[in-house]
């Protein structure tokens, strides 16, 4: 599968209560090109990932209303859109208005993220936002129906980027990571929310050279 036939699968992917950031506009927070714009930055990063060695995937959960819902990039939030486009030599404005907001956890990763030079794509379980009916500016887990379209789309990520290793970020990552064991390593780190930070950080320590010295993000 090429980049842009697996983007439009994901901007296919439709459930209720499921916000998909790469079809739908949110009409308080996005620019009206918003969804448009998401989706060619994902082309591009697939693209710029699939000319070079691949050293892991980093696996989340799924996209949070204060970060991927808004960035529409795993693991990331307004306040660091700027350098994830940056590592892969993009140039795209933010796609919401008004201040940038900013999520704990996409703060923990690119704290140490910041420090890491290897090629690293960052993806979630469920690409999509996921959140309580009635409320979409709220935080729920993926269902096992959710899970399914999100490990066949893992695998064809997987095929195309052929990375080394996947570090699965927390428990579902995890579960769905170790299902490609027969392709690639799989590597677990506790999940730096609830007081996981400090064994996050020392976890990827142990996994890459860089120094988790590093103080509080927010």
């Amino acid at each position: 599968m090429k980049a842009e036939g697996f983007v439009k699968e994901l901007a296919n992917l439709k459930f209720d209560n499921a916000f998909n950031p790469y079809s739908e506009r949110c009409e308080i927070y996005d620019y009206f090109d918003a969804p448009k714009k998401r989706r060619a930055i994902l082309k591009k990063m697939l693209e710029a990932a699939s000319q070079v060695e691949v050293d892991a995937i980093w696996i989340g959960r799924d996209l949070g209303y204060r970060g991927g819902r808004r960035t529409g990039l795993a693991l990331t939030d307004d306040v660091h859109f700027c350098h994830h486009v940056g590592r892969w030599q993009l140039d795209f404005d933010r796609l919401t208005k008004g201040d940038a907001v900013p999520e704990r956890t996409a703060a923990v990763i690119w704290s140490i993220l910041s420090q890491v030079s290897s090629p690293v794509f960052l993806w979630n379980v469920f690409p999509l936002h996921p959140f309580e009916s009635g409320s979409p500016f709220s935080n729920r887990a993926h269902n096992s129906r959710e899970r399914k379209a999100g490990e066949e789309l893992l695998d064809n990520l997987i095929g195309f980027l052929r990375p080394k290793r996947l570090i699965a970020i927390g428990n579902d990552a995890e579960n769905a990571a170790k299902k490609f064991e027969d392709r690639c390593k799989v590597f677990k780190v506790r999940h730096p929310s609830y007081g996981g930070q400090n064994i996050f950080l020392d976890q990827i320590q142990s996994l890459y050279d860089v120094d988790t010295a590093i103080s509080d993000p927010i």
